[in-house]
């Protein structure tokens, strides 16, 4: 069976059961409606003569079983909940399995042209790596993974974790249904976090002798309730009390609650979905989160001025409230924290878990130690292509240089990408598509996507310079490994000088590359231009020529195998003469 077939039965089967207990939910309604209308009927019965006894019993059993079964009807649909959850996140992979990634985000937002590699290596956008292996629940998992890939950032879990991992697909997908209807806004939950640590309220509520003094009186009160039910006080005195109680607790918690509840808006609107990642991390509850469940629904109940005026009278409530939220300050606020910071590391995992299981012909890379650039790759393929990808062998040495010719549409571009992107993946600890890959750590520069910017006055020409120029400058600025050594680079370039006339390109071409080649840097350069092959031909030790071939008979035929040596076809005046053929 197929992944993609594998997703489609498990999203038809969590349907199929989200369908079952929709129709379970419509028959504790109808229960429900039957349990309330009994337990109101049997109130009335009470007033009636001779069946009193029978009628309030009745009473207590319909309001017991209506309780019950609301509580079932609230687990029923939370767990249906789930269910659809579950459901959508299978029919996504399913589609992702047949091309469509439309429903993961695409990182748009992290799109940057300036950037050393990420906007040539399509790593963000429309159709980017980052679309097709992006599957974080929560705003700080994406920043993360961008990060990650940006900066060239390993992972802190090995690949026997992420494997294992990988294994896990019940907890993976429960993982990843949690942000199927939207992700946790960790930045919200950050800001609220930080607005409560500088909150004015005073830590003399969580004093001992404060709460001592409220359940004295707490206790004081009740006896006098209790003393005024049998007629030994009157009842004007826990009357008067218990307004005093209410008016004293208001007057004095009011203003610190609405400030506190102003701070923990946003963290009560991701609370629930937060709690719900966490349950999977956290074998058992999480107190920091228990506690503050806890004021939030203190801090929801106070909107019910009934409710309130109730609490305050006899329980001095919002005096508890305040205590609990400076109770939980204290540690509760950093608990909740490094708990987000937890599921943030935990949401880059799962996306790269998800991404080893999807792709299960991948292979882990092997590092090469040392300060000099080394690049082996072994069936190499670029994984955009999936299946009908042609895989290539190459391999890229120290302060060596591959200039690379080939037809249009014969795999060049594709090819300087899929080096890029895989060692993007390997530098970040995520799995790499081909059969072997070693690498060595090195800085990365590609130039494959210039554009201009007639908005401020950037030909095509000047954009293709100052990008020359943002080479230069990043070649020659230092990053020391672990041993303080410094850092190769690689360059991957298609095409230099784009935007000049013929004569001027190659000039220009073999002038920049005979100064590059000076620095501590290797380079793979794709052009169409094949008198540049023949700086293989001045420096044998540096410069080598590879090529795409493709086939000229009754119709072009592409092998996208890379070969050494210089390409002898090209197809653009072989297809244009078809399209002038055709039209005549």
């Amino acid at each position: 069976m197929t992944l993609e077939h594998s997703y489609q039965r498990k999203a038809q089967s969590y349907g199929q059961q989200a369908q079952s207990l929709r129709n379970r939910g419509r028959g504790f309604v109808v229960a429900e409606v039957i349990l309330f209308v009994a337990f109101m009927a049997s109130l009335a019965g009470v007033t009636q003569t001779g069946w009193r006894m029978a009628a309030a019993v009745l009473a207590l059993v319909s309001l017991a079983g209506y309780v019950v079964l609301r509580r079932l009807d609230v687990r029923n649909d939370t767990r249906i909940r789930h269910l659809e959850d579950l459901q959508t996140v299978y029919d996504r992979e399913a589609r992702a399995q047949r091309g469509d990634y439309e429903a993961f985000d695409a990182g748009a937002r992290y799109v940057n042209p300036h950037h050393a590699f990420s906007y040539d290596l399509d790593l963000f956008g429309p159709d980017s790596l980052y679309q097709r292996i992006c599957r974080t629940v929560a705003t700080g998992g994406s920043d993360a993974l961008a990060r990650h890939l940006c900066d060239l950032h390993p992972l802190s879990a090995s690949p026997e974790d992420i494997d294992r991992l990988a294994a896990d697909e019940t907890f993976r997908m429960s993982f990843i249904a949690r942000g199927a209807r939207g992700k946790i806004d960790t930045e919200a939950i950050a800001r609220s976090l930080e607005a409560v640590r500088h909150l004015p309220v005073a830590s003399a509520f969580s004093s001992v002798w404060v709460r001592v003094l409220v359940w004295m009186d707490v206790v004081a009160f009740l006896t006098s309730v209790a003393l005024a039910a049998m007629g030994k006080v009157s009842a004007m005195l826990p009357m008067w009390w218990g307004t005093l109680q209410f008016f004293a607790a208001y007057a004095l918690c009011n203003g610190p609650l609405r400030r506190i509840g102003s701070a923990l808006d946003q963290l009560h609107d991701q609370l629930r979905q937060l709690m719900e990642v966490v349950s999977l991390l956290s074998p058992t509850p999480v107190p920091s989160f228990q506690r503050l469940k806890r004021l939030l629904d203190d801090l929801d109940k106070r909107g019910n001025i009934l409710g309130l005026l109730l609490t305050d009278a006899f329980y001095v409530s919002d005096v508890h409230a305040v205590r609990r939220f400076v109770l939980w300050r204290r540690q509760g606020a950093d608990e909740v924290e490094a708990w987000l910071k937890r599921v943030v590391r935990k949401d880059v995992e799962v996306t790269v878990a998800t991404l080893r299981h999807n792709h299960p012909q991948t292979v882990w890379p092997h590092w090469v130690p040392g300060s000099t650039l080394t690049y082996e790759a072994q069936g190499l393929w670029h994984p955009f292509l999936g299946g009908k990808a042609v895989r290539n062998d190459f391999r890229i040495d120290d302060r060596n240089f591959y200039i690379v010719t080939g037809a249009n549409m014969a795999g060049k571009s594709t090819f300087l990408r899929a080096i890029g992107v895989n060692y993007v993946l390997a530098m970040t600890g995520m799995p790499v598509f081909a059969e072997r890959l070693a690498v060595s750590r090195f800085k990365l520069f590609s130039s494959m996507r210039t554009t201009d910017d007639l908005s401020h006055g950037i030909s095509y020409f000047n954009a293709e310079l100052l990008r020359l120029k943002q080479l230069i400058a990043f070649c020659d600025r230092q990053v020391l490994d672990d041993a303080g050594h410094p850092l190769p680079t690689l360059l991957i370039l298609d095409e230099i000088l784009k935007g000049t006339n013929s004569a001027d390109k190659l000039s220009g071409s073999r002038m920049f590359l005979e100064a590059i080649s000076q620095k501590q840097v290797a380079g793979i350069i794709a052009t169409h231009d094949l008198k540049l092959s023949e700086m293989a031909d001045r420096f044998p030790a540096r410069f080598h020529n590879y090529c795409f071939e493709i086939g000229l008979g009754d119709r072009v035929t592409y092998s996208y195998k890379v070969t050494p040596g210089v390409a002898r076809n090209q197809n653009a005046t072989y297809l244009l003469r078809q399209i002038l053929e055709e039209q005549s």
